[in-house]
Parts: C-alpha cells; structure tokens; sequence
C-alpha cells in the first residue's frame, strides 16, 4: 500500500528557551531612576594589577659567618617593623618620628611659630617631625655628640649636651625662651638594668634642669624615661612645676621596651 503524504508542510516545532540564556539588557529609561544600573567590580581592598609584589611580606634573615646571632635578630626586627619600613617611605630618618607625631596628636605640645629645642636629636626625626610643625616662622635647634645630616628648618649643634657650655650654646642659638623641650636622649646601655634605669633618669633630670632654665612660661616638657621605681623625684619637680603631668607609651614604642614617655605642659615659669 502506498503511503499517504500531506501536501501541507507540518507545523515547526517550537524551540524550547535555554535555561541558561543571557538576560535582556536592562532600559535604562524603565528604571525607576533612569539611571545606568552600577557596575560590577572587584572587591575593596583587592590588589590591582601589578600591587601583588606590594603585599608586606616577612623578611627571613640568613646568619651570616661574621655576624653575631644577636644582631642577626635586630636585623630581622629592623626589616620587618612596619614603622621602619612606613619612615623610609614617608622621608623620615628613623621610626622614632612616630612617636613624637603621636604624643602631638594627643598633647597637642607643638604648633605653628614655636621655639623647640630637641636633647639628643639624633639621627634626625624628631627635628624632621618639629620643623614640620612650626613652619618658617618657628625655630627648632637640636643637640646631639653624634654627628649627622642637615635637617630643613632645624640648627644642629655637635655637641655632648652634658657639657658644661652645651646649655648656654644651646640659648645663643634659640635667641630667647623656648616653648617646648623634647628629650629622646638614652645613654648607652649596660645590660644591667638597675644601672641602665639610673643612667636614664640622670639624663631626664639633666634635661629638666635646661627645661626649667629656658622654658617661657606656659611651656611644654616632653622626656622619655624607663620603668623602673626610681622617677619619683623626677615626677615630684615636675609636678611642682608644671601644671599638668601625664605619662603615655605611644603604639611606634616597641611593645617589649620599657621606655615610655612623661609629658608635662603649662610651666610655672621660674620662681
């Protein structure tokens, strides 16, 4: 039998729509704002391209044959403080500028147009961080037996602020009373920390006794010294004059140190 043939063509079949299909762009003038819908991006935070080799990664320090283990570890320290590696990029001379902009931001001890004088300056960071502060109308002079480059704003003497002629270099250079007095100054240390603590505390006493010579009325102390008991008569003058007393340890100060720093403001004036 012959088979019977449609002379009309069937119907095509419908194509089923794909699961996955694009979805249609969105009209912009049938938003609710007629604006363009954000776009999609990276993460906040997320390294661009070519920051991959920016990451703060630990440094590993290898002992070498001439060096001691102990400075093998101050190495390794050094590479890996983030406050070191933050001076260097910044154009500070040492970590410890970090210090004095922290107890600034608290005490508010420096300003615009001051006289600062800066006890055992050396290498410069502090005098960086002071100079910056009180602009071209101030005045910033240093002292320190250490010598070092020239820094923008500030006089540097060269000289051991424990001679006897270093004070009144130190007024010549000022040319009149000084608002504030900094003292990063710390003798070399012995190991014994009874003896290292007394040597630190003779050199605190030593800078409050310049301070109060050459302080104008209202002025600001700042000193670092170490825990250790044998501050109270240090506190006691400080006290007596100066209004107000305060001891802080900023967060650039190692945490394993024991240095902290006494911060006193508004001087008596002398009596």
């Amino acid at each position: 039998m012959e088979r019977r043939t449609s002379s009309s063509k069937s119907p095509p079949k419908r194509q089923k729509k794909r699961q996955n299909a694009r979805p249609k762009k969105t009209n912009i003038a049938t938003t609710a704002l007629g604006e363009e819908p954000e776009k999609r991006s990276r993460k906040k935070g997320a390294p661009q391209k070519g920051e991959a080799g920016n990451r703060e990664l630990n440094v590993h320090v290898k002992t070498a044959k001439r060096r001691e283990y102990g400075s093998t570890l101050w190495l390794k320290r050094q590479l890996n403080d983030p406050y070191v590696r933050k001076a260097k990029a910044e154009g500070y001379r040492s970590r410890a500028a970090y210090k004095l902009i922290e107890l600034d931001e608290k005490f508010s001890v420096l300003r615009a147009g001051a006289r600062i004088v800066d006890l055992g300056c050396a290498p410069g960071g502090w005098c960086q961080v002071a100079a910056k502060k009180v602009g071209g109308k101030g005045k910033v002079v240093g002292i320190d037996y250490l010598s070092m480059p020239e820094v923008m704003g500030a006089d540097v003497l060269e000289m051991d602020f424990l001679d006897e002629a270093a004070p009144d270099k130190l007024k010549d250079m000022l040319g009149g009373e000084a608002d504030v007095v900094l003292s990063d100054m710390a003798a070399p240390t012995t190991g014994h920390k009874s003896t290292d603590h007394l040597r630190i505390i003779a050199l605190a006493e030593a800078a409050l006794d310049f301070a109060e010579d050459v302080l104008a009325p209202g002025g600001a102390f700042v000193c670092k010294v170490f825990a250790g008991g044998a501050e109270g008569e240090l506190l006691t003058r400080l006290k007596q004059n100066f209004e107000t007393v305060k001891h802080a340890k900023p967060k650039a100060s190692r945490s394993d140190s024991a240095e902290k720093y006494v911060v006193a403001t508004g001087f008596r004036g002398r009596g």
